[in-house]
């Protein structure tokens, strides 16, 4: 038995739910901005959100506030120190070694645009 094509099938199905999504993403006058899939991530989100509101925080005060494990936030912090959203200062404080983090200029722009982003979508979606 030969195989057909399924393509000309789903292009006579009614719009799924991921149309619908979609069209309320992206108007037909104007293609959607594209999310910033690096601060998407939980983990990332996280950091980026608690450096926001603090000027710095210590590897260990990020660990503690997002209940995530030594190496889980290492990689996320160097994903976004090598974007330039975040600054990592490393230092010792007697002979114990010490990281801080803080929020670049970058960093912070990129937040504010991933933020609007999500809530036109929230905005959109309550309208319907």
């Amino acid at each position: 038995m030969a195989r057909t094509s399924l393509a000309p099938r789903r292009a006579e199905r009614k719009p799924g739910r991921s149309a619908r999504l979609q069209a309320v993403a992206a108007p037909a006058e104007r293609p959607a901005p594209a999310l910033d899939r690096l601060i998407h991530e939980r983990i990332r989100l996280g950091i980026l959100s608690a450096l926001a509101v603090n000027e710095r925080l210590s590897f260990n005060d990020l660990k503690k506030l997002l209940r995530t494990t030594d190496g889980n936030l290492s990689v996320h912090a160097r994903k976004l120190e090598q974007a330039d959203y975040i600054a990592c200062t490393k230092y010792f404080d007697g002979r114990l070694p010490r990281t801080e983090f803080r929020l670049t200029a970058a960093g912070r722009q990129a937040l504010e645009r991933y933020l609007d982003h999500m809530e036109a979508l929230i905005r959109a979606m309550r309208e319907r």
